[in-house]
């Protein structure tokens, strides 16, 4: 009895020895107008908080990536215009055995300077969102990971009040939800969450039964995410820096707080940016950039109403993504404008994040994926 207690206590141990220790790739997107030059990868020790390079694709402004279901394939957006004549999807193979990035072939964004790109969970259709543009694209995946052109191509109407930023629509994300009936498009220009139906076989999008969930005017819908039960969803309004907490139930969503992001030596302009949740379901993490440059943790109740805990300074410029890694023991804020990714420590049980003076060195880093 003694030595199966013995044997199972030390299988339980190297098995969570291993956990601890295992290394994930880390993939990060980039604006290539400065020091970088497209997708990068390294691989992050979850146990230590270190990172090493492992390889580098040169590739036009890859600002936002996409891994597919079976993490055999990456998809980035290239965050440009051509004097007007659209941006475009990028499709990859991923290596898992030398963390390499092969290119398969790129597709027409359907719009302009596209900003967001999302693969639905049966790998088969890629949604691009444009911003400059106001659209958003279905693309069909092929079996060899490589793209086919849009299928389905939408265009939003309207603008906003605040006619420097919202002077049309400006897709911002492409969000499905975890049954892949429904995708969610926040659209910083016309001040809505647009909701659409989805097919998974055929690709095609309609208009969902609530077709669209409104912000307060001026706010600027930027990003989206959901709670790990699924009953609730949270957007991040860019423009008046706050979060915005529903109660969710196939594809409808109903508002039940409307919160800061500020703190109190917190002033001017948010530019509130990125948005997500621990696995537990117990806190949310948001991005500020700006003067503010912080994260704001807050506590997820019950309820799903938010608490705010604490801001915790990124250590840098402009923090566009952040990401936790694959154990959730660290967070990793991509900086954009102090050209590198700050690697927090991150406590389980309180939310709050401590420096563990690990950098990652690159340039213009904007987003932040893992392949495990």
């Amino acid at each position: 009895m003694k030595k199966n207690l013995f044997l199972f206590l030390l299988t339980a141990f190297v098995t969570a020895s291993f956990s601890q220790s295992k290394e994930n790739y880390l993939l990060i997107g980039t604006y290539t107008d400065g020091k970088s030059e497209g997708i990068y990868v390294y691989k992050f020790n979850s146990k230590t908080g270190h990172a090493d390079s492992v390889s580098m694709i040169r590739t036009p402004n890859p600002s936002f990536l996409a891994v597919s279901p079976g993490q055999k394939f990456v998809y980035a957006v290239h965050e440009i215009a051509k004097g007007g004549n659209g941006g475009e999807i990028a499709a990859f193979r991923f290596n898992t055995q030398n963390g390499s990035l092969t290119f398969l072939d790129q597709q027409f964004s359907g719009g302009d300077h596209p900003c967001y790109v999302a693969v639905d969970k049966t790998g088969k259709w890629v949604v691009a969102g444009n911003y400059s543009s106001g659209s958003l694209a279905v693309l069909p995946v092929q079996a060899d990971g490589s793209l086919e052109k849009a299928s389905t191509i939408i265009q939003h109407q309207g603008s906003g009040i605040n006619k420097e930023r919202q002077d049309k629509p400006h897709v911002h994300c492409t969000f499905f939800s975890k049954d892949n009936k429904y995708l969610f498009v926040p659209d910083l220009g016309i001040d809505k969450v647009m909701i659409y139906a989805f097919d998974e076989k055929t690709g095609k999008l309609t208009a969902a039964n609530q077709p669209f969930a409104k912000s307060e005017p001026g706010s600027g819908p930027r990003h989206f995410t959901f709670h790990p039960n699924n009953k609730f969803a949270y957007l991040i309004e860019e423009l008046s820096g706050t979060v915005v907490a529903y109660q969710y139930f196939d594809g409808h969503l109903n508002q039940i707080q409307r919160i800061s992001t500020a703190s109190k030596a917190d002033t001017g302009f948010m530019g509130s940016a990125d948005i997500h949740i621990s696995s537990d379901g117990k806190f949310l993490y948001a991005s500020n950039r700006a003067e503010s440059n912080t994260i704001a943790i807050f506590k997820i109740e019950k309820t799903g109403m938010l608490t705010l805990i604490a801001h915790q300074s990124t250590l840098g410029k402009s923090p566009r993504n952040f990401n936790f890694d694959p154990s959730e023991n660290f967070l990793l804020v991509a900086n954009q404008n102090s050209d590198e990714i700050v690697i927090f420590k991150r406590d389980k049980k309180t939310g709050l994040l401590t420096d563990t003076g690990n950098r990652i060195k690159v340039g213009n880093p904007v987003c932040i994926k893992w392949i495990n």
